[in-house]
């Protein structure tokens, strides 16, 4: 196996380009390894880190008059973009989506979908055999069971895949806080779905304009 370590390896904003698969109703309906909500505010939430980063993001269904169309909350994030709809199960067949992944010259290629097992698994395990940089996104991910969500972590891992998480993502991508031209939108991102960790912000942005009581004399 060839490790994946140094600061090379590191995930880059300019280099990522970002697949987003299959995140429908139906799909949806039978995952069991995440609460569902879940599912829903982190595949958001990476949606809309990848476009505060300015990463190029392909929206991908398969079959989406019989399985629906993709979360709106992902689509409102790239209003008028094409939806590429599939028949193939394993979207790394569509040529349609590889083209559009290609035409954007990135190498790190980052995938998120439902279901993990089937949809994830089949075009990560594909283009990392075709010389991919690939990362899944685990927590924008789900499976119908947890078992189902983990074989396939361990089966991508073994393949020579990378996992992460959105958040772990966003903060690789950031990689420094002086680096302040993406801080206001991320920031934005972490309070609506970061859950505590933008709670704990709101709170310490309360507490910084909150007056100190002048001393009683």
């Amino acid at each position: 196996m060839t490790f994946r370590n140094g600061l090379a390896s590191l995930l880059r904003p300019e280099d990522s380009v970002l697949v987003l698969i299959d995140h429908q109703p139906y799909q949806l309906a039978n995952v069991n390894s995440h609460e569902p909500q879940m599912v829903v505010n982190n595949s958001a939430g990476l949606a809309k880190v990848a476009k505060t980063f300015g990463v190029p993001t392909i929206l991908t269904t398969v079959i989406a008059r019989q399985g629906g169309l993709l979360f709106p909350q992902i689509t409102d994030v790239f209003p008028g973009q094409e939806v590429i709809d599939r028949t193939l199960i394993n979207t790394w067949e569509d040529q349609k989506v590889v083209d559009a992944v290609k035409a954007t010259g990135r190498k790190q290629l980052i995938i998120a979908g439902l279901w993990t097992e089937v949809c994830v698994a089949m075009p990560t395990i594909q283009a990392l055999g075709e010389g991919w940089d690939v990362t899944v996104v685990t927590d924008a991910s789900g499976g119908v069971s947890v078992e189902a969500h983990e074989v396939a972590i361990q089966r991508m891992i073994a393949a020579g895949a990378n996992m992460i998480t959105w958040l772990a993502l966003a903060s690789e991508w950031q990689r420094d806080w002086a680096r302040t031209e993406h801080i206001v939108e991320l920031t934005e991102v972490i309070k609506q779905h970061a859950g505590g960790s933008g709670i704990a912000f709101l709170w310490e942005q309360q507490l910084l304009n909150t007056p100190v009581p002048s001393t009683a004399r």
